[in-house]
């Protein structure tokens, strides 16, 4: 893979950007990972602005991390990314993490879609590549890729209703996909982060959300997996689930 096919950038940890713990927070962690992502297809070539000139646009389907450890706010951390080849309708993309002294912090993968902006019909990847075909060979990913979440929910508890908000939009004016994983965050207790961390993410992005509809978060304990919540962000006015969620959690220390 030719260097220009690996985007690597330095983020330093502002404190705005950590949680209770002054630690990076996994919201803080998803944003880079978007940002880092928009900006290298960008410098690809077939970035947000090069698809709409064809009437297309991306679209996050699934992510999957693992994170090792939580940097403190004040560092400076090294983030990488590369282009992954495709699968099926997927393009694939990859992350990693590292503090300054090379220590992983976190790995990903994400899985992600082409459309069309007036049909929403997926396009092939392969056919809106293909001006970069020749360089998306599969690499050896850090970690898996996210596959579609299944589960029952067993005796879930409700959030609150609560609206979509301005500060929700992104610039398309559907709900930013970093959104979910807050509003997931916000679900649980003070009590029970402040004495966990999570070290898992996986989410499969369902449908969109718009301006004022009203949302609640579904949430049920995995029984067959000690530490792992199963998520289901829901549009009230229709119980259509809009993204699925399974995060993992350890014991702080």
């Amino acid at each position: 893979m030719t260097e220009v096919f690996q985007f690597e950038k330095e983020y330093r940890i502002h404190v705005y950007e950590t949680g209770p713990d002054t630690r990076l927070s996994l919201v803080a962690l998803f944003d880079y990972f978007q940002d880092i992502a928009s900006d290298h297809a960008e410098k690809l070539g077939f970035g947000r602005q090069d698809l709409m000139k064809t009437g297309r646009f991306w679209a996050l389907s699934r992510m999957y991390a693992e994170i090792t450890d939580w940097p403190l706010w004040e560092d400076r951390i090294s983030l990488k990314t590369w282009p992954n080849g495709t699968d099926k309708l997927f393009a694939l993309r990859n992350y990693e993490a590292k503090h300054a002294d090379g220590r992983i912090i976190a790995q990903a993968t994400s899985s992600w879609l082409i459309l069309d902006s007036a049909t929403r019909r997926i396009q092939r990847p392969e056919s809106s590549l293909s001006h970069f075909r020749e360089h998306f060979q599969s690499s050896v990913s850090p970690v898996r890729y996210a596959s579609k979440i299944e589960f029952n929910h067993e005796e879930p508890s409700l959030s609150e209703s609560f609206r979509v908000r301005v500060s929700d939009l992104d610039l398309n004016l559907h709900t930013n996909n970093v959104k979910y994983l807050k509003w997931i965050i916000d679900s649980f207790e003070l009590d029970f982060v402040m004495k966990n961390i999570p070290w898992s993410v996986e989410i499969n992005y369902l449908s969109e959300s718009l301006f004022n509809e009203l949302i609640f978060i579904k949430t049920s304990e995995d029984r067959n997996a000690e530490g792992f919540f199963n998520h289901s962000v829901i549009r009230a006015e229709d119980g259509k689930e809009l993204c699925r969620v399974r995060t993992g959690w350890k014991k702080r220390g």
